[in-house]
């Protein structure tokens, strides 16, 4: 492997951590003692993390009780349909206690279900309307496009039917945005999303939905990553109950379901979020410069203060309770971890890891996330998404890791891109492998092609970044456009490549698996408010004579051979590393992976094997795939002095995967 050469040895043996094996262990007891302090003693977050069963709106058999924290108000009173919007007396609050806490308790029959309302906070020297930090349902108004806190309390609520299933195997990750999953360019709905987009999911095989931007965001191009209300679902998409739905008819269909989590930084709004909500910045956020994300146009949480730590921790358990959620992949990691954020930061050693730079307070805060959310759910599971490479991030905390169950592999997308931008005669095959298998031995990673950073405003999917405009006008299947000839073999071989060789899962963001071939876009003032760009053309893949249906069904077959119990229990071996010819010949869990990546080189040779009967599992030559049928093996190896070999013919850019039956 020569300067590819693997230096990552397990979390307690790595070498490397030799000289900082003082500070994992002073982080490991920081975070011990803040559980002990959380918690009495007891060290039970789930017992803790309850602040939404105190907090926000509870109806009891004969009352309703509202409170809410703000230390800095002078009074609060609670406006809204009931109150014609108006400030009247016997709606206004009572400070409980030194804390902070506010409270008011009406009659049974003083709030219904479907009522609007909103906090008038006054405070010295100021006042201002504010939505319930705790609120449980946040919708707009169409005709103001205002925000309020609705109250939900239907007579018939949900009930969940099903459990959350056990998944055998990797987790198979499947990407999705609620909003921009329909065709029609228009906001979807959680019910449209489950009538027409979840059955395809469980068709194409992967076991995990990962939901993006399903906790209230104000603005809708925000891609889900300006929260407003933590506790409340995005109501543009549909009611609480809907989405309860679709989560337990995910579970019916055996998908687990993930969504995204910004507790990495908050909306700036103040009528709407967080900011300034009992006039003080301060309340949830660090003061001053730290407490602005400069180039997120955002506030960021002080995870050094308990009251922060209460309502982060009680918003994971929320969601695990509330709407059987399996988990969470915790978005912007990196910007948590560190002062800097990793603007324009280039991790160049273990010393980043360890120095002054660190938040120590947000380290910490995300192992207790990950203790809690174990605590309350074993089988749940949290990904990270973390740039840095901070070692021990999905190590078990008992290890002195910081919890994660799995990390993204995110340099793999990386690798891709910058390749995408090669010819491909130049493609460097000890690179490609070194990045493809690149990982520590004690953290599970789920690598991927692109997920939707990739094709955010600016970017492109892999399939337009090889193909270019010929999309729009070259993709029927048959056709003799060499850039759509290449970009076709391409992405099938860059998916099946990183599918293969993932550590411990796959993941795919919506629509790619087909080649979607265009960014995404929310609708703006820049682009006069389209929805052009922010929806999903499934019907591209559902035309048999175009190469994005014949790209749909390899992505299914693909997902039979990585999905199989066991797949990735196995480890990687590698038979065949050959730069000058561009192949690359590896075997996984019975299963031999054949790649020529030449661009005009026919691959005629032997490569030995373990001795055996062979069968085709997959070939990106199949006619179903839209190819012409040209690959060829041996169906036996055949056994000499020194050694098995079978006898192979792979075109250009083709791969073929053989499983050994004995």
């Amino acid at each position: 492997m020569g300067k590819y050469a693997p230096r990552y040895l397990r979390f307690g043996q790595d070498l490397y951590l030799t000289p900082y094996r003082a500070t994992i262990a002073e982080r490991n007891l920081r975070r011990q003692k803040k559980a002990a302090e959380l918690t009495q003693g007891t060290g039970e977050l789930t017992e803790f993390a309850n602040a939404h069963e105190y907090y926000g709106f509870h109806k009891t058999p004969e009352h309703w009780i509202f409170r809410e924290y703000a230390p800095n108000a002078t009074e609060i009173f609670l406006v809204g349909d009931f109150s014609d919007w108006k400030i009247l007396e016997q709606f206004r609050l009572t400070r409980v206690n030194a804390h902070g806490d506010w409270q008011i308790v009406l009659p049974r029959n003083g709030l219904c279900h479907g009522m609007h309302c909103k906090l008038l906070i006054r405070w010295p020297g100021g006042s201002g309307e504010r939505i319930p930090a705790y609120a449980r349902y946040v919708t707009q108004d169409e005709s103001t496009k205002l925000f309020s806190a609705e109250i939900w309390d239907p007579e018939e609520p949900y009930c969940f039917r099903h459990s959350s299933p056990a998944i055998a195997g990797g987790a198979l990750v499947y990407e999705a945005h609620i909003g921009m999953a329909q065709e029609a360019p228009k906001v979807g709905s959680f019910d449209e999303f489950r009538q027409n987009i979840l059955p395809r999911i469980v068709k194409s095989g992967y076991n995990t939905l990962q939901l993006m931007a399903i906790m209230n965001h104000p603005y809708y191009g925000s891609f889900g990553y300006h929260v407003a209300s933590y506790y409340s679902i995005a109501g543009r998409f549909g009611t609480p109950d809907q989405f309860k739905r679709l989560v337990d008819e995910a579970h019916a269909a055996g998908l687990r379901v993930v969504i995204d989590l910004v507790h990495s930084h908050s909306v700036k709004n103040e009528a709407e979020g967080l900011g300034k909500f009992d006039g003080t910045r301060s309340l949830y956020f660090h003061a001053g410069e730290r407490g602005e994300h400069k180039l997120w146009d955002s506030l960021l949480f002080d995870y050094g203060k308990n009251e922060v730590l209460h309502f982060l921790l009680s918003n994971l358990k929320f969601y695990l309770d509330e709407y059987h959620v399996d988990g969470f992949r915790f978005d912007g990691v990196t910007s948590m971890l560190y002062q800097h954020h990793g603007c324009n930061k280039v991790f160049s050693g273990y010393g980043e890891y360890f120095n002054s730079e660190v938040d120590e307070d947000a380290l910490c805060y995300l192992g207790l996330a990950n203790d809690l959310v174990h605590q309350t759910r074993p089988d749940a599971i949290t990904i990270a998404e973390d740039v840095s490479g901070m070692p021990g991030l999905a190590a078990p905390t008992r290890e002195g890791g910081i919890g994660f169950d799995y990390r993204l592999a995110m340099g793999v997308s990386d690798m891709w891109f910058k390749l995408f931008d090669v010819a491909d005669e130049h493609w460097d095959m000890w690179y490609l492998w070194h990045e493809l298998t690149n990982r520590r031995q004690d953290e599970k990673t789920i690598s991927y092609v692109e997920c939707h950073d990739q094709a955010i405003v600016g970017g492109q999917t892999a399939i337009f970044r090889l193909i270019g405009a010929a999309m729009y006008e070259a993709m029927t299947v048959g056709g003799c456009n060499p850039a759509v000839e290449r970009g076709v073999k391409l992405h099938k071989l860059a998916r099946l490549a990183t599918a293969a060789t993932a550590d411990a899962g796959y993941l795919n963001f919506m629509g790619n698996e087909f080649g979607h071939p265009e960014w995404i876009d929310f609708p703006r003032e820049g682009n006069q408010w389209s929805y052009s760009y922010a929806r999903r053309q499934w019907s591209l893949a559902d035309k048999g004579f175009l190469y994005y249906h014949g790209l749909n069904e390899f992505d299914k077959v693909m997902l039979s051979i990585v999905g199989a119990p066991g797949f990735y229990e196995a480890k990687v071996h590698p038979a065949v590393i050959d730069d000058s010819n561009k192949h690359l010949v590896f075997e996984r869990n019975g299963h031999w992976f054949f790649f020529n990546f030449h661009p005009t080189q026919d691959w005629r040779g032997e490569v030995e094997v373990f001795d055996g009967v062979y069968a085709l599992a997959l070939r990106t030559d199949d006619p179903k795939f839209g190819e012409k049928e040209c690959c060829l093996w041996s169906g036996r190896s055949e056994r000499r002095e020194n050694g098995s070999f079978l006898k192979l013919l792979i075109p250009p850019r083709m791969a073929l995967v053989l499983r050994r039956m004995n």
